[in-house]
């Protein structure tokens, strides 16, 4: 906190007067209590769980000095004890027992005295003697006394193996009055099932616990956690086993083969892996996730399903319309493109990809048109926000997140879904490159057998950040009709932009643009020295750029790296465009862990929160900051949204973001680092991707060197996946079979 200062760790044993602030999904709550040997009413801060007035608490922690509230104390550890006195009691029972008022709690305590607590443990039918009590209250009273108790001994639990109490709420939600007795049996479970808690935390208590080191459980859980990062950091569905167990042996520093397998056994037959053979890809036992593999068969049946439907669309309606729909919009399709647009008109399951320059907004704006003209129901949606608002723009129909359209709530997945469909004749979704097989399988599962499915986006450019790699597998399946649009138009021609990305494309060099800014739209700039390098983005997005092309550098110019470390990674280049861009300059300023918010930066949203709706790669810029209140607010296109202290993890500084990040966003300008530093992430998608997000100028500076790892390496983020070849044995049984 900033501007505190600390004295060395103390305890206190303290009764809660009042609570200021809990929030329910990480326990942080800040409290006011009176404390022996304290003098007032004394603030305690962390994470506490659901407090109630008149509990009483032995605390450990420090004190500290926060600017506008004065003398609190953070909370390291606590443990809950009884209130000791009449009126604690009272205080105690009114505040936090389901169906007890003032009146209620005193009756209790002038029948049973401070013994009423234990009975509540011990005896609770003797507590029915007291008038009003009936079985159904005291039901609720005992229900909410044991709740709260075993969330705040699970808190003390977790504080005492290193883990950190903010997953309290999400491990009672799983395990509710087991929790405890659950993370003893085999803490291995929360890697598994909770996000956000890692091998290695569940593995210190684990270890702490007493396990041992070649411990079944523990062989198992880094199996799976080994599976689960294939799919988070690679995007893989599956793992080949050899390369599964070294990885393992290299988590656990146990080389032992025979144990490894048997846990690999084991996990088979508790069904969360699936292995088989994939002779079409020549690997031999291919472990899959269950809920990948079951993912790619499902997604095969549905696609079939859907696609085998007979939902006929006249053709001879469709070719009528194209002409007034040329006429309508003010241009003429290629042949190429008629093509497509009627193809995607009449087939229930139809892709169209291409690069830039291709017509692929053209096409989408007609398809869009000929099939509202033929009276039928469009829904157009995208994996992200910006991407859906670009479809809207580009079509003047409304478009939304796939997660908006299908009514998606973190507590009960998705409204639309097998049970209640989507009401849609027609889904377009667009940037599908950007499609996880998981989502992709959502939105199977939401649309009716009637309607006909539309997939437009650019297989070349980064696969999604999910694991899967949708489109590249519906196209490489040759089952599901498509377009694949090639010529680039002669307005496209004269884009250097657009012929580069089909050169990158190609594994070659980029060509400078023929013409001078501020006409000129991309430039290569070669210079190995990362330091130097470094200097020159800082040079190109403050001064360069803006001098010569008359763009906002805040809010036009947009730096795209692969990596968040280095000195050209996402890390130091935010740091020193922060200073040059918005320096401080005497207003406020609010500090969390690397980074430094300030009226006026730009941020970046890293989850999706659907109760403020905001959503993963949003970019807003900070409107108001708070330091004393360690708050602040975010205007994204509009949508003023509040931070508080405990959702500051959810942003991050915008000047430069990696690439993966800008997937679906288009902006005036970008400036892209090329440096032998970053030769792990250097891929030709990548490249390809990071210039496809300029709509005016494209500056790569770097290394030739660099430059040529990444174009010819096409295969480093190769995905591995089977939904291709499910898909292909799906379609040939049921057609030929």
């Amino acid at each position: 906190m900033s501007g505190t200062s600390v004295r060395p760790s103390a305890s206190i044993k303290a009764e809660v007067q009042s609570v200021v602030y809990h929030n329910p999904d990480n326990g942080y709550a800040v409290a006011r209590v009176r404390a022996k040997d304290e003098p007032g009413i004394v603030t305690i801060v962390g994470c506490l769980g659901q407090l109630q007035p008149g509990e009483f608490l032995e605390i450990e922690g420090e004190w500290k000095t926060h600017p506008k509230f004065g003398r609190q104390m953070e909370v390291s550890s606590f443990k809950q004890t009884y209130p000791a006195t009449a009126n604690g009691v009272v205080r105690f029972l009114k505040s936090s027992l389901k169906g007890v008022g003032e009146k209620t709690a005193e009756a209790l305590v002038q029948e049973f005295g401070v013994a009423v607590l234990d009975i509540l443990d011990t005896d609770p039918d003797r507590l029915r003697k007291v008038k009003g009590i009936t079985k159904k209250r005291l039901e609720g009273m005992v229900e909410s006394w044991r709740s709260q108790r075993e969330v705040k001994s699970l808190i003390v639990f977790l504080h005492s193996h290193e883990v950190p109490p903010t997953y309290a709420s999400r491990i009672f939600k799983l395990f509710g009055a087991q929790s405890e007795e659950k993370l003893r049996a085999n803490p291995y479970e929360l890697a598994y099932l909770i996000r956000g808690i890692g091998f290695r935390t569940a593995d210190n208590m684990a270890l702490k616990l007493g396990f041992a080191e070649d411990a079944p459980e523990r062989i198992e859980a880094a199996l799976g956690y080994a599976l689960i990062m294939q799919g988070d950091r690679g995007g893989h569905m599956f793992c080949p086993e050899e390369a599964l167990l070294k990885e393992c042996a290299r988590m656990l520093g146990v080389d032992n083969r025979t144990l490894l397998e048997e846990g690999l056994e084991a996990l088979e037959r508790k069904k969360r892996v699936h292995i088989e053979d994939l002779p079409e890809q020549n690997i031999t036992r291919a472990v899959f996730l269950m809920s990948n593999y079951r993912a790619e068969r499902e997604i095969a049946q549905r696609l079939f399903g859907l696609v085998s439907h007979p939902t006929p669309v006249s053709r001879a309606g469709v070719k009528q319309a194209l002409p007034k729909i040329e006429s309508a919009l003010g241009f003429d399709l290629s042949r190429e493109q008629r093509d497509a647009v009627f193809e995607a008109c009449v087939n229930k399951v139809f892709i169209i990809t291409g690069g830039p320059g291709t017509g692929k907004t053209t096409i989408t704006k007609a398809i869009v048109a000929a099939l509202t003209q033929l009276k039928l129901k469009v829904k157009l949606a995208a994996p992200t926000g910006r991407a859906a608002k670009r479809l809207s723009e580009a079509t003047g129909e409304p478009a939304q997140t796939l997660h908006r359209l299908l009514l998606y709530s973190p507590e009960h997945g998705f409204y639309h879904c097998e049970d209640q469909k989507l009401s849609a004749e027609v889904l377009l979704i667009d940037e599908v490159s950007m499609l996880d097989a998981q989502l992709f399988l959502a939105v199977l599962r939401a649309l009716p057998a009637t309607c006909r499915l539309i997939l437009v986006g650019d297989v070349n450019q980064l696969p999604s950040v999910g694991a899967g790699n949708v489109l590249a597998d519906l196209i490489n399946s040759g089952a599901v009709p498509k377009a694949v649009l090639t010529h680039i138009f002669r307005q496209a021609q004269e884009s250097a932009i657009v012929v580069n990305a089909h050169r990158f494309n190609a594994g070659l060099f980029p060509v400078q643009s023929e013409k001078e800014p501020p006409d000129a739209d991309f430039f290569w700039v070669a210079q190995d020295d990362p330091s130097r390098v470094q200097q020159a983005i800082l040079d190109m997005v403050c001064e360069r750029i803006p001098e010569r092309y008359g763009l906002n550098p805040l809010r036009d110019v947009q730096v795209l790296t692969p990596m968040h470390k280095g000195e050209v990674g996402t890390s130091a280049l935010n740091q020193l465009l922060q200073e040059r861009l918005n320096p401080r300059a005497g207003r406020p300023e609010l500090k969390r862990g690397y980074a430094t918010f300030r009226p006026g930066d730009r941020v970046l949203q890293l989850r999706n929160n659907y109760d403020k709706e905001v959503f993963n790669g949003d970019l807003g810029w900070v409107r108001d900051v708070d330091p004393e209140e360690g708050a602040l607010s975010v205007d994204f296109d509009g949508n003023i949204v509040p931070f508080d202290s405990t959702e500051l993890e959810d942003l991050t500084l915008a000047y430069a973001v990696s690439v993966h990040k800008s997937q679906g966003c288009e902006y005036p300008a970008v400036v892209v680092p090329v440096v032998t530093q970053h030769y792990v992430l250097l891929m030709r998608n990548l490249l390809y991707t990071a210039l496809t997000r300029a709509r005016k100028l494209a500056v790569f500076i770097g290394s030739e060197k660099a430059l040529a790892i990444g174009l010819e390496n096409v295969t480093s983020g190769a995905r591995m996946t089977h939904l291709a070849h499910r898909i292909r044995q799906i379609f040939a049984n049921n057609i030929f079979g």
